[in-house]
């Protein structure tokens, strides 16, 4: 045997490192829970900063309204923001979960969900708070700003209410971007009913960057595209429910991963 073939045949009787191999079904299962649990946590979490505190205090063209509704109500607005800096805390560790959970059918996408869904959205949602932070200091009339009037003051604090939405439709890109390589996960898993939760998630995952696209770079078309696309978001919550519901199943009920 020469030297070439000896080493083919070694690297091709080398049993798969621990990384390659797929879990027992047990642990499989474990993991499962612990990420259905976090996304469960994220997306109780998640909305009272990203969609009722807005709601409730940003008024739509008018900054001295949005500016009184501050100063009423800046707990309310401290509230949500430190919703925004819990769940992004909780999707940190809800994405190393899901890697965790998927890495032997795909490092390659399993890391890809570690970057998309952490490395990149999360630091733009915790600078993007510095946006609420200033429009509470400009609306309750912090000493330092004594050289603008109280007109000016209320028009910055409408800036950077503005400022701090779109700052969500920056980061709303990677949120859909991250449901890709989930998807595809869920799509190449043997899991039992997981491939059609990762077509629900590429489904989700278009919705979230059109929307968040067309706000940014083409806003006349927002309306539409929130109309007509803004309601697949809810999709995602689909893989919640199979995190949790496959997690808690009985083993038997779904097989290991394939690569």
């Amino acid at each position: 045997m020469t030297a070439a073939a000896a080493t083919s045949a070694a690297t091709t009787a080398a049993p798969p490192s621990a990384a390659d191999r797929s879990p027992p079904i047990d642990e499989l299962k474990r993991r499962a829970r612990v990420a259905g649990l976090l996304y469960l946590a994220l997306a109780l979490t998640a909305p009272l900063g990203l969609v009722v505190v807005p709601s409730k205090l940003f008024v739509h063209g008018d900054a001295a309204a949005t500016a009184e509704r501050i100063r009423a109500g800046e707990g309310l607005l401290r509230l949500g923001i430190a919703s925004e800096l819990v769940h992004q805390v909780v999707c940190i560790f809800l994405v190393l979960a899901l890697e965790r959970l998927f890495c032997h059918v795909h490092r390659g996408l399993a890391r890809q969900v570690v970057i998309l869904g952490a490395y990149v959205s999360v630091p733009i949602v915790y600078v993007n708070v510095l946006n609420e932070v200033a429009a509470i200091a400009l609306a309750t009339g912090a000493p330092y700003l004594a050289p603008f009037d109280g007109a000016q003051r209320d028009a910055l604090a409408y800036l950077f209410v503005r400022l701090h939405g779109e700052g969500i439709q920056v980061a709303s890109v990677f949120w859909g971007l991250w449901l890709f390589p989930l998807g595809l996960l869920l799509l190449r898993s043997a899991l039992r009913g997981g491939r059609p939760v990762g077509a629900l998630l590429l489904v989700a995952g278009v919705s979230y960057c059109v929307t968040s696209f067309t706000s940014l770079v083409v806003p006349a078309w927002d309306d539409a595209a929130v109309t007509y696309l803004g309601p697949l978001n809810i999709a995602e919550l689909s893989v919640v429910v199979w995190l949790l519901v496959w997690g808690w199943t009985r083993r038997g009920s779904g097989r290991a991963v394939v690569h």
